[in-house]
């Protein structure tokens, strides 16, 4: 009997101990602490190191802390005469942070700087600016081709992408060239190689001219599209082109440029130049003996609001043609998207052709960002530079609004649809296009 008592004691004993035990944490059934079960600080979430991919990065990574927004900037022609092009695609942009919402978990902020489109300079100074915030990731710009020339440089020394919904000067896109962009430029608009064959195909089969002046104002954009248009009216149907003439941005008084032109009747004008040199010529041109039966052409740089309220009413009176991007961009487009821009704009419809582009653009940064973005233990984001680049070079086969895209080793990335309009009842109305070619 008291041998079974003294057993009896060293199992109770035993019961206690081993009951201490678990109630101490030690136990290994019992599920770790959050504390124990995150990754290390220096470890992502996903496994990856954040410090090694910034490391590893040539530029490195901008970081976002935990609810802080993700900051992008557009660098855009918003105040002047070019308004009307660089606040249209800004619309665009806008919808498209409205429409995603949030990115990789962060709200999206745009800074907008103003790149202007006359003076290439402004290109620069918007550059600058830009690179010296080191919270921005990238940027949407810019408007006119004449400013990404001096602005390119800029961001690529500090390792930013940049996208335009609208540069379309061949030269950016031509490594042969002084003018290339370089790795971190990329457009979702055409390549006026495109626009400008489009115009001589319009000129040779559907216009029947046979005989054609041009004008330009020196920028990129101008001279090469221009000239694109001059080669093919002659590969295409043989035409002739009687004068290239060129004229200053900022000039007022046109009669020096138009008479000489007016000297060999030619069938077709064409000049692809912006506001408010577009509208003048429109005007001048009335009145100049020669060219009374002189078809008048433009292009998307003076397809925007601001023609139409300064010289609209000339240019539907004489039957003028506008070429620009094929706008027809499906049900998406028709039913979401432009009711979004009417409530955000306050305008009765778009106001410049590249606001779709600027959309796409946006939306292309922001799944680069989700795709290359690694997280740390505290919730911020580190998204490394030269992995955004390359992850954007890489894309193919994108379902964009403005059709489907795919990048080439240049940066051309954009849908090449073209359509010529004609202002009817004070709008732009298309009337022919290359999609139906």
């Amino acid at each position: 009997m008291q041998k079974y008592m003294r057993w009896s004691a060293i199992l109770v004993v035993l019961m206690l101990a081993l009951a201490a035990c678990q109630s101490g944490g030690g136990a290994a059934s019992e599920e770790p602490s959050a504390e124990e079960s995150a990754p290390p600080a220096s470890e992502g979430a996903g496994g990856e190191d954040p410090s090694a991919v910034c490391d590893a990065d040539e530029f490195g990574c901008v970081e976002v802390l935990e609810g802080d927004p993700i900051r992008i900037a557009s660098a855009l022609s918003i105040t002047g005469d070019t308004a009307f092009l660089g606040n249209d695609s800004n619309f665009g942009i806008e919808i498209a942070i409205a429409d995603r919402g949030e990115v990789a978990g962060h709200e999206i902020e745009l800074v907008k700087e103003d790149a202007g489109c006359g003076d290439a300079a402004a290109g620069q100074t918007a550059a600058q600016a830009i690179v010296a915030d080191p919270t921005i990731v990238s940027v949407i710009g810019t408007t006119c081709s004449r400013t990404a020339v001096p602005a390119m440089p800029v961001l690529a020394d500090a390792g930013l992408v940049m996208i335009s919904p609208s540069n379309t000067a061949p030269s950016l896109t031509n490594p042969e060239t002084e003018d290339f962009g370089g790795p971190f430029y990329f457009r979702t608009a055409y390549n006026d190689r495109v626009q400008g064959a489009a115009v001589a195909k319009f000129a040779c089969e559907e216009l029947g001219v046979t005989t054609a002046a041009t004008i330009h104002d020196g920028s990129p954009y101008a001279e090469q599209l221009q000239q694109v248009f001059v080669d093919q009216f002659a590969e295409q149907c043989d035409g002739t082109t009687t004068l290239q003439e060129a004229i200053n941005v900022g000039d007022t008084e046109f009669r020096s440029v138009l008479e000489p032109i007016a000297v060999d009747e030619p069938e077709l004008l064409y000049f692809p130049i912006f506001d408010p040199e577009g509208p003048l010529i429109t005007q001048q041109a009335q009145d100049v003996a020669g060219l009374e039966n002189t078809i008048l052409m433009g292009s998307d740089g003076i397809k925007d609001q601001g023609f139409l309220d300064t010289a609209g009413d000339v240019a539907e009176e004489i039957g003028m043609y506008f070429s620009g991007p094929d706008l027809s961009f499906g049900g998406t487009y028709e039913s979401d998207f432009l009711p979004a821009y009417v409530e955000l704009s306050g305008e009765d419809g778009p106001i410049a052709p590249y606001h779709a582009h600027g959309y796409d653009a946006a939306n292309i940064i922001f799944d680069a960002i989700e795709a290359v973005g690694v997280e740390d233990a505290e919730g911020t984001l580190f998204i490394p530079k030269d992995a955004l680049r390359e992850y954007i070079a890489g894309l193919t086969d994108y379902a964009g609004l403005t059709g489907t895209l795919t990048c080439d080793e240049n940066g051309d990335c954009g849908a090449e649809d073209v359509s010529v309009a004609q202002v009817v009842d004070g709008e732009y109305s298309e009337i022919w296009t290359t999609r139906d070619q």
